[in-house]
């Protein structure tokens, strides 16, 4: 058997992993491996199920549309993100998906497309987003998978918020205002981003009045939606994440 150090190719699976478990491949999965990367028998193969950690598994069945694997010994412990979600709302689709998959690399541990009232995306497609979110994570080295959420509106999930939870409010209003997280406590919160067009005066009114949120700036810069993202995740892991 290979050593972890010849595995070329990271996985993730849906069936819960453990030493001597066997782990049959999907369609698009056996076709990746086998016609795509050539693998054979007896190939190395990381494999991680966002629950267990990381494996180390070998081929041991390889055909066009199936195949199978079987775990040999653990890589990797289960490394949780911090209890963060980032909210935003969805814009063109490339750049969506870049938003979801920097939100999987920077450890966000849930991802929540939100309509606001300047929202351009009136739906998403909510399964090719966690997609994005399972390869971001595959290549990055993560051994979780944020689950993104279907898209609802900002209203709903402010009617709707969880007690003890805070929401960091990225408000363009605020550019070059110098409003940052400052001495603001750890534990569970929540990234907001805006549309395109920002927010409406009645939103921004909404929550600057929420007692949980925290309104802060990015910079004296106006940043596009999804560069706002990326920023605000290093924000915030910076003050208060696991980067330290």
């Amino acid at each position: 058997m290979s050593d972890v150090r010849s595995a070329r190719i990271r996985l993730y699976v849906e069936q819960p992993l453990g030493e001597g478990q066997t782990v049959p491949l999907t369609g698009d999965q056996a076709h990746y491996l086998f016609a795509v990367m050539r693998l054979v028998p007896g190939d190395p193969v990381l494999v991680f199920d966002g629950k267990s950690g990381e494996w180390l598994a070998e081929v041991v069945e390889a055909r066009k549309r199936a195949g199978v694997l079987i775990c040999r010994e653990a890589t990797r412990p289960l490394q949780l993100p911090p209890d963060l979600w980032l909210c935003f709302a969805p814009i063109k689709k490339t750049r969506t998906d870049f938003i979801v998959e920097k939100a999987a690399e920077l450890g966000a541990a849930r991802i929540c497309p939100v309509q606001t009232d300047f929202t351009n995306s009136e739906r998403i497609r909510r399964d090719r987003l966690q997609a994005h979110a399972v390869e971001a994570a595959e290549q990055c080295g993560g051994t979780f998978v944020p689950e993104v959420t279907d898209l609802q509106k900002l209203s709903a999930l402010l009617d709707a918020w969880p007690v003890g939870r805070r929401l960091m409010f990225c408000d363009e209003a605020l550019v070059g205002a110098g409003q940052v997280l400052g001495a603001a406590p750890k534990g569970p919160w929540a990234i907001l981003i805006g549309p395109e067009g920002g927010f409406s005066e009645t939103e921004r009114a909404r929550l600057r009045a929420l007692p949980f949120a925290h309104p802060v700036s990015l910079g004296p810069r106006v940043l596009r939606a999804d560069t706002a993202a990326v920023a605000a995740l290093t924000v915030w892991q910076q003050a208060l994440g696991d980067w330290g």
